[in-house]
């Protein structure tokens, strides 16, 4: 009987750290497929976050660097100006790009920097304990915030894709998400079409990813994939936000 299903090149032989039921892994077994997919492992460098994918360098068999908490942008930006032949991508949480690192993010998509970005967003601190997010939704509990996010006092959610694709500069901006079989093709489709853009030193590109996080958010795995999909993806509706045509 032939073999129909393996465990990607780019991707290590290794156990994960990842809560049961965490998505971080299906987000990292479609970036290692598509670097197999396109032949660019040897020259594939990624950057780990400060946050729950900490430690994803030890889970690809790229080379990987490890970045200050939000400053992935800003060593993905030094690497590929110095050495523009390599397929450079950042790969971070809600909590590292989107509160710490918003600056790096944002100034870096709008100078175009030809570097790829995987945003994970599960809307929560996962690796610190579960602190609000700025993508924490409206009335959702978090240690910082135990009787629910109050919009009076810390704003609305902040969607990325809808920000970054406000920037005059050309990009690709897609949100796709990691809870259904029908959502991880489009989310790999999504991550390829990035990856492509970067070889064709055409434009910074980014893809969002709506994931989960049981442990906390208090659920069973099940329950918080039907949490996401009932509460996330409504207010961070999927697609393509920006193409650089």
């Amino acid at each position: 009987m032939g073999k129909t299903f393996s465990r990607p090149e780019a991707l290590s032989d290794a156990h994960t750290h990842y809560c049961p039921g965490c998505t971080h892994g299906i987000a990292h077994r479609l970036v290692a497929e598509v670097i197999d997919e396109l032949g660019i492992r040897g020259r594939t460098v990624g950057i780990a976050p400060v946050g729950c994918a900490v430690l994803a360098y030890n889970y690809f068999s790229c080379d990987f660097q490890e970045a200050a908490h939000g400053r992935a942008p800003a060593m993905a930006t030094g690497m590929k100006r110095v050495r523009p032949d390599l397929m450079v991508f950042t790969y971070q949480g809600d909590g590292d790009l989107a509160s710490i690192g918003m600056g790096e993010i944002v100034h870096a998509a709008n100078r175009g920097e030809k570097f790829t970005t995987i945003f994970i967003n599960n809307a929560i601190y996962g690796m610190t304990g579960g602190q609000m997010a700025p993508t924490t939704m409206p009335g959702q509990r978090a240690t910082t915030a135990p009787t629910g996010r109050n919009v009076e006092e810390t704003g609305m959610p902040i969607r990325m894709c809808e920000l970054l694709s406000s920037l005059a500069t050309p990009g690709y901006i897609a949100r796709q998400a990691l809870l259904k079989p029908q959502y991880i093709n489009k989310a790999k489709k999504a991550i390829k079409q990035a990856f492509e853009y970067q070889m064709a030193h055409k434009c910074f590109s980014f893809v969002e990813l709506v994931s989960t996080c049981p442990t906390n958010w208090g659920m069973t795995p099940l329950n918080a994939l039907k949490w996401a999909e009932d509460t996330l993806i409504p207010y961070y509706p999927l697609g393509e936000f920006k193409k650089p045509e």
